[in-house]
């Protein structure tokens, strides 16, 4: 008998599903996605705000996009959810998981009674006390999860699982030949910017930078006083560039491209902060997705100052897809299901 399991993106602006058969074989057949915008305020760089409008707006979002299952994994991976470089000595991963608590509460911004800890292995070393494991020490603030799962569940869904979005990320995308050597993932979402480095497949290293392409919306429509919409319009036909012909574009040249290098100086920084702690390992490309990565002119600026290749992506190699599904609307909202679609393929974990 066949399982299927749906992955749920809960963005600032929008929900994302994804709906995945058997997960856990070789090749997992894509099913069906969908998507609803969420209103204004609803959720906050990745929080649920108001629980009501958003398990509103799955009840609707499950029986527009005809998903089959109720069972679901959902994503976090806000400015709520910290990663740290943490080595333990060798024990199985309950062992590790249940000592956390006593060994981690300098590392974190609450007290540890307030978080939700994982420790995500990623090596082996013999020292002269002992073989060690080094690896990420994941916490998530408990409040931030358990009301994102409360408003899931409030619209008669399952939650079976929370999965970092990072890791979801790192999994529909390192596979079919970029799982080989250090590389990069950037996700520039609404709402903050991922980055993500990997080694032979294996994460090693992650950061989530509260920046995303709605910074640039805004400062648009603050500086020079117009309604979102227009600033939308505005960015996406201007783009990242040093010259335009008409004076009008201008300004809002200036506007994008401060905003821009900020956000990418602060990507740039986080590699060569990589590159330093782990000079054997330099990242050899950088993989560029989210919403926020379609703006023109952006991959050039990111391989230029980050002088490493931006190189594009299949996120469905390796997938069956369902006839049902037409290939180019599939394309289209590639970058958006993403992380619902790594989230799916998490389930199998």
């Amino acid at each position: 008998m066949s399982t299927s399991v749906v992955g749920i993106d809960i963005g600032s602006v929008a929900i994302r599903a994804v709906e995945l058969k058997d997960p856990d074989k070789a090749k997992p057949t894509l099913l069906r996605y969908s998507e609803l915008p969420l209103p204004a305020g609803a959720v906050n760089r990745g929080e649920v705000i108001e629980p009501n409008t958003v398990s509103s707006v799955l009840k609707r979002l499950w029986s527009t996009g005809g998903f089959k299952t109720k069972n679901v994994v959902i994503g976090m991976g806000n400015q709520r959810v910290l990663a740290r470089d943490l080595t333990v000595p060798k024990m199985s991963q309950t062992r590790i998981r249940e000592g956390l608590p006593y060994q981690v509460q300098e590392l974190l911004p609450v007290p540890v009674t307030e978080a939700m800890l994982d420790f995500y292995p990623v090596s082996e070393e013999t020292t002269d006390s002992g073989t060690v494991v080094h690896g990420l020490l994941i916490a998530a603030i408990k409040e931030a999860v358990l009301g994102n799962v409360r408003a899931v569940e409030k619209s008669g869904l399952t939650t079976t699982g929370v999965d970092l979005i990072p890791f979801a990320l790192s999994r529909v995308l390192l596979r079919n030949g970029h799982a080989t050597g250090t590389v990069a993932i950037v996700d520039i979402g609404a709402s903050a910017t991922t980055v993500v480095i990997a080694s032979n497949g294996v994460p090693q290293f992650l950061r989530i930078i509260p920046a995303g392409g709605d910074d640039l919306t805004t400062a648009l429509a603050q500086r020079l006083e117009i309604e979102t919409a227009q600033a939308e319009g505005l960015k996406r036909g201007v783009g990242l560039r040093t010259r335009v012909d008409d004076p009008q574009y201008q300004r809002p040249m200036e506007i994008i491209n401060e905003v821009t290098s900020e956000l990418l100086g602060s990507a740039r920084n986080t590699l060569e902060y990589f590159s330093t702690s782990r000079p054997d390992a330099p990242v050899e490309r950088i993989l560029l997705t989210g919403g926020g990565a379609h703006l023109d002119g952006l991959p050039d600026a990111l391989a230029e100052l980050t002088r490493t290749p931006v190189v594009p992506v299949d996120p469905f190699a390796g997938l069956a897809i369902s006839k049902s599904i037409k290939p180019d609307e599939l394309r289209a909202n590639q970058s958006g299901i993403l992380v619902a679609l790594g989230l799916a393929l998490g389930s199998a974990a």
